[in-house]
């Protein structure tokens, strides 16, 4: 194991454990967190202690600049994109333990996982409490943060590879310049279609589900109160506890149906706030700012000119983007970017080519 890119990965999680602390409201979630933070700061202790052992001159770095955006996002656009990178994190260093233990043959005792499980049940503790934070912050999560690269990314190789092959059939601007406007246009409103479908299915079908467990809550009080006692046995609490935290429950109708929707059907009430006409907005735009770069040149410029710059910016564009990715994944800026620019430039190399092979047949 790389001793000094783990104590950095356990810097910048103690740094999003403090930045989760910061930016919530509810006292007992702060307590968890800070609770995981101290954890972490342990770890980063005993990490250091290994490493002056070979390297006497280290020292302790700050959160990295990765960690430090990821808190910049959560304090604009709400703490669940932190809480998502928090999960994946905690996932890939529980693995990259196991498999360094089970490389070196020594014992795996279970607590490699215990994060990920407290981060599992932190996202349904206290219902909605998760996201309370100053009302300018807009919940956006992690998988708002990869729709919003991926959306670009999209436009981007999917314009990028039309103007390509557009432009390997015929040196005139006029086609390109159409197929390319015409591909931004259908392509965005094709994503803003998706997103709104997705959305507003997702929406009705929880809306349904929600509507079945009221009318099971209606019917079988006593059936529900069961259920609800097992899952919280199955969690790891003794049957008394168990039953004593769903006699508190109960003697709230609110909180009764609060809980049913969060602990036996999973569902984020967040995701039914959401506006899919938001959701459909926000896809059409995404997809524009990427697929508009490998249009640009072609409004100026004409013949190879315009088409140099056009796979120079969207070189540019591919790799920024591959870049953002690993603001979600934590690897290398480099290798991530790099990664994206051969796919991206493949795509539209193998669409040109088509399209001169279209072109010479046409002439």
């Amino acid at each position: 194991m790389d001793l000094e890119k783990a104590i950095q990965g356990e810097i910048d999680t103690a740094y999003l454990y403090q930045q989760m602390v910061n930016l919530l409201e509810d006292p007992e979630l702060q307590k968890f967190y800070g609770q995981m933070a101290a954890i972490e700061k342990k770890h980063i202790q005993k990490f250091y202690e290994k490493i002056i052992l070979t390297n006497p001159n280290f020292k302790i770095r700050e959160p990295s600049g990765r960690a430090k955006t990821i808190a910049w996002l959560g304090e604009k656009f709400g703490t669940n994109i932190i809480l998502s990178v928090l999960s994946d994190t905690e996932k890939s260093m529980t693995y990259a333990t196991i498999a360094n233990k089970t490389k070196n043959k020594q014992p795996i005792d279970g607590d490699e996982g215990r994060h990920v499980s407290i981060l599992k049940s932190l996202k349904s503790l206290s219902g909605n409490n998760i996201s309370k934070i100053e009302g300018r912050h807009r919940t956006v999560g992690g998988n708002a943060l990869r729709a919003a690269v991926l959306g670009a990314n999209d436009g981007l190789v999917s314009n990028m590879s039309l103007v390509m092959g557009v432009a390997g059939a015929t040196a005139l601007n006029a086609p390109i310049l159409i197929a390319g406007l015409a591909g931004l246009i259908a392509g965005a409103i094709s994503m803003a279609l998706g997103e709104w479908i997705s959305v507003k299915s997702s929406q009705e079908l929880y809306e349904r589900q929600i509507e079945l467990e009221f009318e099971e809550l209606e019917n079988n009080p006593e059936e529900e109160k069961e259920e609800l006692i097992l899952l919280y046995r199955a969690k790891g609490f003794s049957e008394k506890d168990a039953e004593n935290a769903v006699e508190k429950i109960w003697a709230d109708p609110e909180q009764t149906k609060q809980v049913l929707i969060t602990e036996e059907l999973g569902i984020n009430m967040e995701e039914l706030e959401g506006s899919a006409w938001e959701a459909a907005i926000a896809s059409f735009f995404l997809f524009i700012t990427g697929a508009i770069i490998p249009v640009i040149p072609f409004f100026f410029f004409t013949g190879n000119k315009a088409l140099m710059l056009s796979v120079a910016f969207s070189t540019v564009g591919l790799f920024l983007i591959g870049a953002a990715i690993t603001l979600i994944t934590g690897r290398s800026v480099t290798k991530s970017g790099l990664r994206q620019v051969l796919f991206g430039l493949a795509a539209a190399g193998i669409t040109f080519g088509i399209g001169k092979i279209i072109g010479v047949i046409i002439a």
